[in-house]
């Protein structure tokens, strides 16, 4: 469903594939990731008036490690100091609960975006925000339930015209856009239309969706997002009498059988629609960010504390391929845990992989400390201390599969660089075009209105004065008229007149030339 080509690279990582002015490009996720980063910051400082340097970034409360890693670099490869890595759900629940007062409330932030899903539960007490669990899926949101539209409608342009139009990436495009745009429709309408204009081989596409038969089509996709919802809960070990509000995040959750079914599933309450669920999580990082680089003079601020989660269990692999947990999930972030691990003899090695994708640990030390610690972004950090000989050998394990090198990101830096020279001379073009092409419309508007202007407020003027103006006038307007003429494909020389100085009349209608009317 891709307008681009995604492809094994290194180590069996994804890479996007693109054309760029006629070329073959290649790009890593992070590289693509640091475009829309690189976008917002140009934005941001258009908007403030001053540079950008620092950043809060939100990613999905179900990122591993690698992922966590990853948008990290994309933030250094745009050219930003990364202060914190923060999970969607929490910042979301900051926007929420910033302004609430009271006793202890237990708050479930149920954020179903564009491409992932994340459920997490808090406590909310006097500005302390407490995450007791979080679940979801990185795999799951509003482009799968556009890719079921997609589906749909292109098997029904194959039934109707006999004609198979999935190849077509542009078609695909224009269908795609047009079925995102019946989803959001259906939030609010039974039934939303498609029409498209010569959507492949000349065939234009006409046909309706109801709410209905969407809801049906997407129907195990809804069922399962109420999953981690019953994860949450009994990770917490709450009820669902003890949840007191169950907040929507995110633009899927505008959907009316997603929010059905969890006020089934919460028998009845229905969930709280007060903050902006497209803002919300950019809200909560605003927060987040003003806390850490210290423009935190608010009293709100200054009283918020924030304990996030790790949410995967991390450990190492045993003998036999069976997981020792160091750090169970849920565990709030940052900690650090430690374990001694005896070695296999026969390789004397330690056996086992961290899980997650941590690399196996080096041969030759008989007996190790394994330390794990997370820090507040949630990335990991590995270490392991050799103490059997009275010496003590530290060795930090990084992994390295999958992630950029230190090389990789200066050379991205300076690409990206590159890339914004080129936009910076492409927009000064663009710019410069445009400027040119609503001059010529704006000065002919300016020049007959102070024309018009005159003759009302010179009624009694002399012959030569209107003769003067006529000529000014058509030092405008003959320039326009030729185009116009000539566009039409008249031959040359037929150009019609306004009218010599002295008044001579317009040419007549059947005059040669093009008839322009209103």
């Amino acid at each position: 469903h891709w307008p681009f080509k995604v492809t094994p690279g290194a180590g069996d990582k994804p890479q996007i594939t693109v054309e760029f002015k006629g070329e073959t490009k290649t790009f890593q996720p992070e590289e693509i990731s640091s475009m829309v980063l690189i976008k917002m910051k140009e934005v941001s400082e258009a908007f403030i008036g001053s540079a950008v340097n620092n950043a809060v970034i939100t990613v999905p409360a179900y990122f591993n490690d690698s992922q966590r890693q990853a948008t990290k670099d994309a933030g250094a490869i745009a050219g930003l100091n990364v202060l914190r890595i923060i999970n969607e759900p929490t910042a979301a629940a900051i926007a929420y609960g910033l302004d609430k007062k009271g006793g202890e409330r237990n708050v479930l932030i149920f954020d179903l975006g564009g491409g992932t899903f994340d459920v997490s539960l808090l406590t909310i007490e006097e500005g302390i925000f407490e995450v007791k669990a979080t679940a979801g899926d990185t795999h799951l949101g509003g482009e799968d339930f556009d890719n079921r539209l997609v589906d749909h409608f292109t098997a029904e342009f194959k039934r109707k015209h006999r004609k198979d139009m999935t190849a077509n990436q542009r078609a695909l495009r224009r269908l795609r856009t047009a079925c995102e745009r019946a989803k959001r429709t259906l939030s609010s309408s039974a039934q939303a239309y498609i029409e498209i204009d010569s959507l492949f081989d000349g065939i234009d596409f006409n046909s309706t969706i109801t709410r209905a038969r969407f809801e049906d089509m997407c129907g195990d996709y809804f069922r399962k997002t109420m999953e981690p919802v019953e994860k949450v809960l009994r990770d917490s070990k709450l009820s669902k009498s003890q949840v007191h509000e169950v907040v929507l995040v995110g633009g899927s959750t505008r959907i009316p059988k997603v929010q059905q079914l969890l006020s089934d599933f919460f028998n009845g309450k229905e969930p709280c629609k007060s903050i902006n669920p497209d803002e919300a999580v950019a809200f909560g990082a605003t927060v987040q960010a003003a806390i850490l680089s210290g423009n935190d003079s608010s009293e709100k601020l200054q009283d918020l504390l924030l304990l996030d989660v790790t949410p995967l269990s991390l450990g190492l692999e045993t003998a036999g391929g069976v997981m020792a947990t160091l750090i169970q999930r849920n565990t709030t972030v940052p900690t650090k845990k430690s374990q001694t691990r005896a070695l296999d003899d026969a390789r004397q090695q330690l056996v086992g992989q961290v899980f997650d994708g941590i690399p196996p640990m080096p041969r030759g030390v008989p007996h190790v400390d394994v330390t794990f610690d997370i820090d507040a972004n949630g990335i990991l950090n590995v270490s392991a201390i050799e103490k059997s000989t009275g010496k003590e050998n530290k060795i930090t394990i990084t992994n390295d599969k999958g992630r950029l090198s230190k090389d990789d990101i200066e050379r991205m830096v300076q690409e990206a660089e590159k890339y914004k020279s080129e936009d910076e001379a492409n927009k000064l073009r663009i710019e410069a075009k445009n400027g040119l092409e609503n001059y010529a419309p704006d000065k002919k508007v300016v020049e007959v209105t102070e024309t018009i202007n005159w003759l009302d407020a010179n009624q009694s003027a002399e012959k030569e004065e209107y003769e003067a103006k006529q000529k000014e006038l058509e030092g405008v307007a003959n320039p326009i008229m030729q185009k116009l003429y000539a566009a039409g494909g008249g031959a040359p020389g037929g150009v019609p007149d306004f009218g010599a100085a002295g008044g001579a009349p317009p040419p007549a209608a059947s005059a040669q030339g093009p008839k322009i009317e209103d």
